[in-house]
């Protein structure tokens, strides 16, 4: 499975009051294992930035004046995430400003150009039910390095969102599964195929032996040796 995440960031909150997209930053996984094969653009919005937004990702108008504007590099993103799932923190927010984007270049909505979109807020509202559920509190809650990230940028984002994906599904991995086809009632059979698998075995060394051994007469003891394992 191909799952690209993104994330982007933004000269203000509102796409349909005229604000742009200015960076956009996307991390690919392949079968859980991150490739290097990132896509990265600073864009030039032709507005400034609010305040606000400019104190959160401090990107200024003067870095973008020479940056490429979005119908330069629109093609070049779509063919990038063509036939990929897309997982991105908070999709309404960036898929509302990439619809306007694609909008204003005459193309069609984002979820026309991907298999699917996952919301890693949803799933952490799922998981962490009351608690807060922002990049960085899922970062330390689940043990992510994000000491880098004094400002908000979207690659760093989307690398940052890949490992608390990793994380927040772990388990999924444990198994090689394959869902079937629903059939009566929309049931659909989980096939697991274990003969892949190779379950390591560790011995106990001496010392360990040694503990074990003197625990089991310290219990024969206690008993009165009575203990079914000592009775031959």
């Amino acid at each position: 499975m191909r799952q690209i995440f993104l994330d982007t960031e933004t000269t203000g909150l509102s796409a349909d009051n005229g604000d742009r997209v200015i960076e956009i930053g996307c991390v690919e996984l392949v079968n859980r294992k991150l490739t290097g094969n990132n896509l990265h653009f600073y864009l030039n919005p032709g507005r400034d930035s609010h305040e606000e937004a400019l104190k959160v990702h401090g990107i200024t108008t003067e870095f973008l004046r020479d940056k490429p504007k979005f119908d330069a590099v629109v093609d070049e993103l779509l063919a990038y995430l063509q036939g990929a799932e897309v997982i991105i923190h908070n999709a309404a927010f960036d898929v509302a400003f990439l619809n306007k984007e694609l909008e204003l270049v005459k193309r069609a909505p984002f979820r026309h150009h991907v298999v699917g979109v996952v919301d890693t807020l949803v799933m952490a509202k799922e998981m962490f039910p009351g608690k807060r559920n922002g990049l960085d509190a899922l970062c330390d809650r689940l043990e992510v390095d994000n000491s880098g990230r004094t400002l908000h940028g979207a690659l760093l984002d989307a690398e940052l969102l890949a490992d608390v994906y990793i994380n927040m599904t772990r388990g999924q991995d444990a198994l090689l599964m394959e869902v079937s086809s629903p059939q009566d009632g929309g049931i659909a059979v989980l096939q697991m195929d274990l003969r892949g698998f190779v379950l390591p075995v560790v011995a106990a060394n001496a010392q360990e032996l040694a503990v074990h051994e003197d625990v089991l007469m310290q219990l024969d003891k206690s008993s009165g040796g009575k203990t079914l394992w000592r009775v031959a």
